[in-house]
Formats: structure tokens, C-alpha cells, sequence
């Protein structure tokens, strides 16, 4: 771990100090299922504005296409499951489908990927499974013949439903049921270096599980955590485990190279009476942390350092889907293009000042911010990673700085905690850290490595 701290580091730095760039990391679904969406044009206006890096379309209309040429963000086109079986049994289906979709517009507007089906796996419809490697392997041989191969990769997106097993992470696998059908598409997307593309939601997970602190882990907000009996590694939200797990199901059919990437995920701000979670208190909170976890580059405790590919469900409402009313009500802009409610995705809003200006100790105010004894390192890093990513300077403890050594996670945790208690405002909330850490009046300096804070 201590050998990937440069890296790391710096990779925070950019995260933290860039924001007003466009974010690869971070993606929306624009779905359109709805009579009052605003037109194409005005969308790629409204996403150039965000730090949105990537956008993610069910089909390939293209005027949207079009309509993001020249902006630099990532296009994922796809075909209907209706489309599977032409695609399947007609390699000139095929080849017809990415000279229509792809070819016209690429690389203007920059196409990265075409899932092929949706939730294919889950549907029960072996014929429909049955024909989805071979639609999938058609497509990628029809981008092949126009040089396109490894610029435009091919997968498929699944629910998390492919899973048998997800608690805890450790444990996660796929369905018995599933797994002849997966290890083919698996091999061919290892072949070809494409993502497996999942749909997990915590918003589902806590609906099953509706206590008090199944809600705060699933919002990324203050918990207890919970400790994988597996391997021991406590998971501090339900994001984190639900992707850990995936990961763990992929690593046991031998699959540990294949990158993953989450097609959707989100929280609807309202629904009906009888539903439990939808508001919008709950979907700021788990969009905005959200974000700000993936721009922490924390990463999950078992793919740690990088933040996974995350698509965000959704731009807009879908006034026509059908179901409860929470199935309309997972944007995070208006028709109009106002924010349903900020996350923190406008650059505008993101822009560092030019001089920011960090507090000085108040004279009155004494002590230091530590971590309590007995936290395990997988905590600590968590705390190091939410300090660094969220705007405060760790060049001390980079290599050279006064307080790199010891080159210890517990060190190099200590030091940012305090540095972002003392930075971001001396309230006790602000040196929590899942109730991990506290506030003491001895002074941690030591040599040339000064721990601001106590008395001045």
C-alpha cells in the first residue's frame, strides 16, 4: 500500500483541485421515456456546464448523437433487446446497425461503447440469452471491419439480479442459473477488454431494509459500518459493498482482470405514500456523496485507488415510465434545465476561488483532531481518502513532505484528518469521521512535521 501513496496522492490532488473539468468517472443516464424533454441541442449546452464526463443512451438517436459532437464526452449507444435476434443470426444486421449508429458521427461525437440488451440475463428468456454472445460478437466484428475495434467496445448491462450472493461482499457469486450464459460473455468481453456493466442500487437495498442505519449506509452518511465476515474489512456504505461484491463474484469464475462499470445508479426524490426512501433530502444525499466518494478516488476496498466508471440515474424525469411514481422521479435536472436539486455537479459551482483563504486557529480554540486508538487501516485509509479529496493540501505528506515519514497509512490519516478539522471549521462534526476520531489537546507535531492547531 505504501508504494502507491505518490500515485494516489496525486490523483487526489487532481480530483480535488480540477473540478471544474469534465470528470470521466462520472456518468448520466438520459433516458427518454417523456413528451417534454428539451431538445438535444440544449442538453449538450446543460452537460458541458457539469462536470459530467460521460453519457449513457438506451438507444442511439441521432440527434443526441449529433448533438454532443465536438463536446469531448463519452457516448455509450445501445441496442433494444428486440434488436438481439436480427443482430444475432445476420452479421449484416449487424454491420447495418454500426454503419447507421457509429460510423456517421464517430469520432466527432466520441462513442465509447454500445451495450448490446438490457438486463438480458435476468429476463428468463433463453432464447433472447441464448442469442446475446452472438449478437454481442457480431457487433464487435462488424466494428472491426471499419477500424473501430478497441476504440468502440461492445458489452451488455445486468442487475444486480445476476447475483445469488452479495452479503458480504466477499461471498458475492452469480447465480448458478446464470453462469454457463456469463462465462461465454465474460471470455469475450476479457478478449476484447470491455467492462461487465451492473445496476446497483442501495435505494432497493434499504426499500428491503428500511432501519435507521441501513439508510445512513446506504447514503454514504455517518454509520457504524459493517465488518465482512469474510475477510474482515468493514465497508462504510452500501455502494462500496454492492460493487465489492460484484467484484468478488467476477475474481471466483476466474475473471479478476475484467474491469467493472456501473451502467445505473441513483435515488429518486419523491414516489408515491406507500413507497419508503423517495425525497429529496435522501437524493442529494446519496447522489451528492456519491460524487464526492468518486472524486475522492477512494475507490472500494477491494479495487482501491481508482474510482469505478459510474453512470448516475438519471439526467431527467420520464414522465411515461410506468410503476410507482418513484420510477419518475430520479432526475437531476428539470426540463427546463434547472437543477432538481445541486450535487454539485455545475463547474460553475465547482471553481476553486483563486485565493481561498484557510482559517487561522481561532486564539481560544485549542486541540487536535486524531484518529482513536484501534481503528483498522482500511478505516483510516477511508478517512485519509475523504480529507485529501475534499480540497485540502496533503503535500505533507507526499514524498519530501515535512510529514511523509513515517510512511504509514495511520500517520499520513492523522495528519489529514486534522488538517481538514482545522481547514473546513472547528465543529465537533467536522472531526467525526464515522466516529472515528477525536478531538484531544495534546500536540501531535513532531521534528518538522507541524500539526496545525491548539493555541496560538
Amino acid at each position: 500500500m505504501a508504494a502507491l501513496l505518490p500515485s494516489f496522492f496525486l490523483s487526489l490532488f487532481i480530483s480535488a483541485f480540477i473540478l471544474a473539468d469534465s470528470q470521466s468517472f462520472i456518468g448520466v443516464n438520459y433516458g427518454q421515456i417523456a413528451d417534454n424533454l428539451p431538445p438535444p441541442e440544449a442538453t449538450a449546452s446543460l452537460l458541458k456546464s457539469t462536470s459530467i464526463g460521460k453519457v449513457r443512451l438506451y438507444g442511439a438517436d441521432p440527434s443526441i448523437i449529433k448533438a454532443l459532437a465536438n463536446t469531448g464526452i463519452g457516448i455509450v449507444i445501445g441496442t433494444a433487446n428486440g434488436d438481439i435476434p436480427a443482430l444475432a443470426s445476420d452479421p449484416n444486421s449487424a454491420i447495418q446497425w454500426v454503419n447507421s449508429n457509429v460510423v456517421p458521427y464517430y469520432p466527432s461525437s466520441k462513442i465509447i461503447l454500445i451495450t448490446v440488451g438490457n438486463e438480458v440475463i435476468t429476463s428468463m428468456d433463453q432464447g433472447l440469452i441464448s442469442q446475446l454472445l452472438p449478437a454481442m460478437k457480431n457487433i464487435q466484428n462488424a466494428l472491426n471491419s471499419v477500424s473501430l475495434g478497441g476504440k468502440v467496445k461492445v458489452s451488455s448491462v445486468h442487475s444486480m439480479a445476476v447475483l445469488s450472493q452479495s452479503d458480504p461482499p466477499s461471498s458475492g457469486s452469480f447465480s448458478p442459473g446464470f453462469q454457463d450464459a456469463l462465462k461465454g460473455l465474460l471470455e469475450f468481453q476479457r478478449d476484447n477488454g470491455s467492462p461487465f456493466a451492473i445496476n446497483p442500487y442501495p435505494f432497493f437495498a434499504y426499500q428491503s431494509d428500511s432501519r435507521p442505519e441501513t439508510l445512513a449506509f446506504c447514503l454514504f452518511q455517518p454509520n457504524a459500518g459493517r465488518v465482512d465476515s469474510g475477510n474482515g474489512i468493514k465497508y462504510m456504505n452500501m455502494f462500496d459493498a454492492q460493487v465489492d461484491a460484484v467484484r468478488s463474484a467476477l475474481n471466483a469464475m476466474g475473471f479478476k482482470d475484467i474491469e467493472i462499470l456501473i451502467a445505473e445508479t441513483g435515488w429518486p426524490y419523491s414516489g408515491d405514500s406507500n413507497e419508503v426512501g423517495p425525497s429529496v433530502e435522501n437524493a442529494r444525499a446519496y447522489n451528492g456523496n456519491l460524487i464526492a466518494h468518486l472524486r475522492s478516488m477512494a475507490g472500494t476496498p477491494l479495487m482501491p485507488g481508482k474510482s469505478v466508471d459510474t453512470y448516475i440515474f438519471a439526467l431527467y424525469d420520464e414522465n411515461l415510465k410506468p410503476g410507482p411514481g418513484s420510477e419518475r422521479a430520479f432526475g437531476l435536472f428539470k426540463p427546463d434545465l434547472t437543477m432538481t436539486y445541486d450535487v454539485g455537479l455545475s463547474k460553475s459551482s465547482q471553481t476553486p476561488s483563486t485565493n481561498p483563504a484557510i482559517p487561522s486557529p481561532k486564539p481560544t480554540v485549542s486541540g487536535w483532531c486524531l484518529p482513536k486508538g484501534g481503528v483498522s487501516d482500511a478505516q483510516l485509509q477511508a478517512n485519509l481518502d475523504y480529507a485529501c479529496g475534499h480540497g485540502i493540501d496533503c503535500s505533507s505528506i507526499q514524498p519530501g513532505g515535512a510529514c511523509f515519514e513515517p510512511n504509514t497509512v495511520s500517520s499520513h490519516a492523522a495528519y489529514a484528518m486534522n488538517l481538514y478539522y482545522q481547514t473546513v471549521g472547528k465543529n465537533p462534526i467536522n472531526c467525526d469521521f464515522s466516529q472515528t476520531a477525536t478531538v484531544t489537546s495534546k500536540n501531535p507535531s513532531y521534528n518538522a512535521c507541524i500539526y496545525p492547531g491548539g493555541s496560538t
